[in-house]
């Protein structure tokens, strides 16, 4: 048991929106705060490099404000626990697809939370126009916070998982 696993919800998730938070405050886009962060506090097997593919989509997708790139840092890292090893392992069609709908629960569930709490899951909603960014505008603050936020709820729903294997368990 780490260290990290140790801490309550609440406690994780102020820690994960810390670390986020100051990632960005690093120079990291927001994709690659929230992955980082997930992958610095869970032993998820990956090599660093990892990273690497949470880059593309800062700002929304290379910077083209469609979805949030923190929200996409989210769904990667919980990608690590929630999604298929190997996708290729049904016999057919219909049963590589059926297992699909309970793998996706944990993913819509977070989309739906940041979709409440912010109304939109769009970047360029979320922040300042692109023009003014592109531009040398700083961003609205509010970057920061969406960032810290989605690396919370990352947090929350990679715990609620850790329970559930622990319930197993006993």
């Amino acid at each position: 048991m780490t260290e990290h696993s140790r801490l309550s919800l609440e406690e994780r998730m102020k820690k994960a929106g810390e670390m986020a938070a100051a990632y960005h405050d690093e120079g990291l886009n927001c994709a690659e705060c929230v992955a980082k962060t997930f992958f610095d506090l869970h032993e998820t097997g990956l090599p660093p490099e990892t990273i690497r593919l949470a880059t593309g989509f800062g700002g929304g997708i290379g910077r083209s404000g469609n979805i949030c790139g923190a929200i996409s840092g989210a769904v990667m890292s919980l990608g690590t626990i929630y999604g298929r090893e190997n996708p290729m392992a049904g016999k057919d069609y219909a049963e590589r697809r059926a297992e699909l709908p309970a793998r996706y629960a944990p993913f819509r569930e977070l989309a739906n939370e940041i979709q409440e709490t912010y109304g939109t899951l769009i970047c360029r909603e979320l922040t300042a126009p692109l023009a003014e960014i592109a531009a040398g505008a700083p961003k609205k603050k509010d970057c920061a916070r969406i960032i810290a936020y989605c690396a919370a709820l990352t947090e929350k729903y990679a715990y609620e998982a850790e329970q559930a294997q622990a319930d197993k368990q006993e």
